[in-house]
């Protein structure tokens, strides 16, 4: 069942923000028009549909772009006890099937990533496959990235102001210039709570999530994906920390993929989405038109 909610004026389209009861419980996402068929979004861990803005921007009107709160984020349903990209893939696929949406294109940022290879090497029709910096073999190197930096999550704040105020900081310290667009994003991420304000998130849920990446088996994976691959990895120091996905991370993907074409971008993890990225952008302007 698909609710709508409202409509959005954004340069002369209607961006449209819905609701879709999947798996026993609800995903909020944003559906841009388009013509020539249609992308399917999905974000990274601490992620809503807001993180792929920049590329809704690039795309709609030549395409329908649906941009997804994964379960536990955003205003989607909290995440269920067995969270994880087994859970998340299951739900996406789930989208594709109530919308009755033919030969998706999928993208994928970071945790997306995982989860969009998955959907791809379950269904034959999947029209090509975008990675934007993700499923890749994990070792403590993410964890030791990534796992510090949930702390946010469970932590109160006295304002929203004040939440904003800390993630600004955050950015900063991740190479991000703040934005207006990223204190959108920041404020939809959060909720009031009587006296204080909070991430909608669960820190749990999140690690839990977080932890599952290291069950990702590219090869079982990449094995069973038939249409063309586009992969972007994000080569960019975050701050002062090394990238995310190092060369090495992507050796199996590549190796047991059958179709793929890798783009090493200059970007980090995080400005590959909180900037328009005018090098990636046509990386995959062109990729979608070879499709």
């Amino acid at each position: 069942m698909c609710n709508y909610y409202f409509k959005l004026s954004n340069r002369g389209m209607e961006m449209e923000l819905k609701t879709i009861e999947v798996n026993g419980g609800s995903l909020f996402y944003a559906d841009y028009p388009g013509e020539k068929g249609t992308i399917i979004a999905a974000h990274g861990l601490t992620g809503n549909h807001k993180q792929l803005h920049y590329y809704a921007e690039l795309l709609k009107g030549e395409y329908r772009f649906i941009s997804v709160d994964l379960k536990g984020r955003g205003n989607s349903a909290p995440a269920p006890e067995n969270t994880g990209i087994e859970q998340h893939t299951k739900d996406i696929e789930a989208l594709i099937e109530e919308l009755n949406i033919q030969n998706p294109i999928l993208m994928g940022y970071s945790m997306g990533a995982f989860i969009m290879s998955k959907v791809a090497s379950n269904h034959e029709d999947v029209k090509g496959l975008i990675l934007l910096d993700g499923a890749a073999t994990c070792t403590e190197h993410q964890g030791k990235i990534v796992e510090p930096s949930l702390g946010r999550i469970s932590k109160q704040y006295e304002s929203a102001e004040a939440y904003i105020e800390e993630i600004k900081a955050i950015y900063h310290r991740l190479g991000v210039e703040w934005t207006d667009h990223l204190e959108h994003v920041g404020r939809y991420e959060i909720a009031e709570h009587g006296s204080y304000w909070e991430n909608k998130s669960d820190e749990d849920k999140l690690l839990q999530d977080f932890r599952s990446f290291y069950d990702f088996k590219p090869q079982d994976v990449f094995e069973k994906i038939t249409c063309p691959i586009l992969l972007i990895h994000s080569q960019g120091d975050i701050g002062q920390m090394p990238p995310l996905f190092l060369a090495e991370s992507y050796s199996e993907t590549q190796q047991y993929a059958a179709d793929i074409h890798k783009v090493t971008s200059d970007s980090n993890h995080y400005t590959l989405v909180f900037e328009n990225r005018s090098d990636v952008n046509g990386k995959i302007e062109q990729f979608i038109a070879n499709l």
